[in-house]
């Protein structure tokens, strides 16, 4: 599944680096935090892997 929004893919990209131990996990702050906690490594790579040239900036 697709991110729906530049913010939502900007949120599972940091919550994936986060994940693999490439960043801390206390620098998570709201979506990624929660992305984080719920979702599998799998899950955050389709959706940080979205191409963001025809996303919205943020989901309505």
């Amino acid at each position: 599944m697709p991110a729906t929004s530049k913010a939502q893919q900007k949120a599972a990209g940091a919550a994936l680096a986060a994940k693999r131990g490439d960043q801390p996990k206390s620098k998570l702050r709201g979506a990624s935090k929660q992305m984080e906690d719920s979702m599998t490594e799998k899950q955050l790579e389709e959706f940080a892997s979205t191409k963001r040239k025809k996303l919205p900036a943020r989901k309505s």
